[in-house]
């Protein structure tokens, strides 16, 4: 019986993440002057990492992507804990899975950093 508990807390947390994901992801396009999150992935400015968050691919700092990454990592975050307190786990494992299934969408041309910390291009 505790085995089934398990799986299904573990299927509804991926589910939780996965519609959060979804919801970041409508939410990713800013007005026309500002650098949207599709866009800036397209150009190779910001990728996604292993963390469920995004980070600045090295040499493409500058404050528009910075402030881009802040207020998308700061939604993420706050969609994170939510999920993690409707499911009794913690934030880190929701970051976890989330990171997992962002890093599985990164398209051909993207950047992400992966488990070991080196920033690739799929």
């Amino acid at each position: 019986m505790f085995g089934i508990q398990l799986l299904r807390r573990s299927f509804v947390q991926v589910l939780m993440v996965t519609l959060v994901m979804v919801a970041i992801g409508f939410g990713a396009t800013s007005p026309a002057r500002a650098l949207s999150l599709n866009d800036a992935k397209a150009q190779g400015l910001l990728g996604e990492q292993s963390n469920g968050y995004l980070g600045v691919v090295p040499g493409n700092a500058n404050a528009q992507v910075s402030a881009l990454i802040q207020k998308i990592n700061a939604k993420r975050r706050a969609a994170y804990q939510s999920v993690a307190n409707s499911n009794g786990t913690t934030l880190k494992s929701v970051e976890g899975v989330a990171g997992i299934k962002l890093l599985g969408r990164v398209q051909s041309g993207q950047w992400f950093m992966g488990s070991q910390g080196k920033w690739r291009q799929r």
